[in-house]
């Protein structure tokens, strides 16, 4: 489990030194019943005390790739399931809560105390600030915007970002999903209705972004909690939001551009989970979104040398992902180099994309191995 004990502080790069006087310096302005098909059950293999993942069976490891959402004022029946029976490896808080730090851990316990998760559970939740924050009420702290965040400097947003990773670690939270890397030029601010629209962003260029993405994900670090950076490689310049529209193409984004830039900064200074967009890339991949496209991934895998875990933006509900069904999503994405998969918003899909993987790793030893590596990768994040 990530601990404030094992993770090792993070120095700012000398980009980010030189945003030391406030991240603004660059700055002007700136989420069933179908029936299922039954899978026959593997043997259990035998454990190695030098690798956790030795011992677990097909179902185990294909458990650990998910993510699954419950309204985090009640209890999916679903996601519960996925927890307690399945041993699903984590936990996604989804909506808004003023109830509060205590109330907040009191459900997620509910969730831990009978998780059969071969490995420890992430909890994880959307705690950015400004209009994307998920949970408020006592022992929480009102988070202003990533906008504001950008005005604050390097060294107090990390202080700030560690107190409110420090309330999160409190109520059961070990993952946040945070901190935003887009870029979004502020004279496009308002045109860009996932981001800028919303004041996600911390500025609109390479060198702010990347110094306020370091000192958040820091925090995050410092209280113990897993930061993850979003959303590769780079949601600044679409029109149109991917939660709620279909066909989203961004026509900007290079491979070797500066939205690429601002991760190549971040991934070497600490433990952190990489989210994948799920827009089409038109001069990167302009054949399906990038969650699926293994040549976006490979930017990540082969150009940055990133060995830790690569996330989705939510596959249950979202509008970009519709026409594809929901046992593709899970196993293109896989496919394409995907570990981790979120079913944030939906949980009802996530029983046909779980036996659609486990069928799949039956007909496909390659498909198994790309298995084997993403729990290997979530393992290790786990630090298990």
């Amino acid at each position: 489990m990530l601990t404030s004990r094992n993770l090792r502080p993070v120095a700012l790069t000398a980009l980010a030194l030189l945003c030391l006087t406030g991240c603004a310096a660059g700055v002007t302005s700136d989420s069933t019943g179908a029936p299922t098909r039954t899978v026959p059950t593997t043997a259990m293999p035998t454990a190695t005390p030098e690798d956790p993942v030795a011992a677990m069976t097909l179902e185990q490891k294909v458990a650990q790739l998910f993510m699954v959402g419950t309204p985090v004022d009640s209890i999916s029946d679903t996601t519960l399931a996925a927890v307690t029976e399945d041993g699903v490896g984590g936990l996604f808080l989804h909506g808004r809560s003023t109830a509060g730090v205590d109330a907040t851990a009191q459900l997620v316990s509910q969730f831990t105390d009978g998780s059969a998760s071969s490995l420890p559970l992430w909890v994880a939740t959307d705690q950015e600030g400004g209009t994307v924050q998920v949970l408020r009420g006592p022992g929480f702290d009102d988070i202003p915007s990533a906008l504001d965040q950008g005005a604050m400097g390097t060294d107090d947003l990390q202080a700030s970002a560690a107190t409110w990773g420090t309330q999160l670690a409190q109520a059961g939270i070990t993952m946040n999903l945070a901190p935003v890397a887009d870029i979004v030029p502020p004279q496009g601010a308002k045109q860009n209705p996932p981001i800028g629209a919303l004041d996600r962003q911390f500025g609109g260029d390479e060198a702010s972004v990347a110094a306020c993405t370091s000192a958040f994900a820091a925090g995050m670090r410092d209280a113990g909690v897993m930061p993850t950076v979003k959303h590769f490689p780079g949601l600044g310049y679409v029109t149109d939001n991917t939660d709620f529209s279909s066909g989203v193409v961004d026509t900007v984004v290079t491979a070797d551009g500066p939205d690429v830039g601002v991760y190549r900064t971040l991934l070497d200074e600490g433990a952190a989970v990489v989210m994948m967009s799920t827009a089409i890339y038109k001069n990167i991949d302009p054949s399906v979104p990038a969650a699926f496209s293994s040549t976006v991934i490979s930017i990540l895998r082969d150009d940055l040398a990133f060995d830790g875990v690569v996330t989705t933006d939510d596959l249950s509900a979202a509008a970009q992902v519709s026409s594809w069904s929901p046992a593709e999503r899970a196993t293109m994405a896989i496919d394409a180099g995907v570990d981790l998969l979120l079913v944030s918003s939906d949980p009802s899909v996530y029983p046909e994309m779980r036996d659609a993987v486990l069928q799949r790793a039956h007909d496909d030893p390659a498909f198994v191995t790309k298995i084997d590596d993403a729990v290997h990768r979530i393992a290790q994040a786990k630090e298990v």
